[in-house]
């Protein structure tokens, strides 16, 4: 599940899961969900902070649903 999907099913605006994650702003949420910027990219402190408003037991689970799908095909 993508950043966008915990968020929706939480049923939270951007602006509520900034309000939720200190230091975090509502513009680097979106930046994040539309792919501006790359949710690796941010410290793992802020990953943290976002799996913990998220009840995300394993923040990895963010970092991994952020990453591009490999093509396994063999085409």
């Amino acid at each position: 599940m993508s950043l966008r999907e915990y968020r929706q099913k939480r049923g939270w605006t951007q602006q509520q899961l900034a309000d939720r994650t200190p230091g975090v702003t509502r513009g680097r949420i979106a930046a994040w969900e539309t792919g501006a910027r790359d949710l690796g990219d941010a410290s793992f402190n802020v990953v943290l902070k976002l799996a913990d408003a998220l009840k995300i037991s394993n923040p990895r689970k963010l970092l991994e649903a952020d990453k591009p799908k490999e093509n396994t095909s063999d085409s």
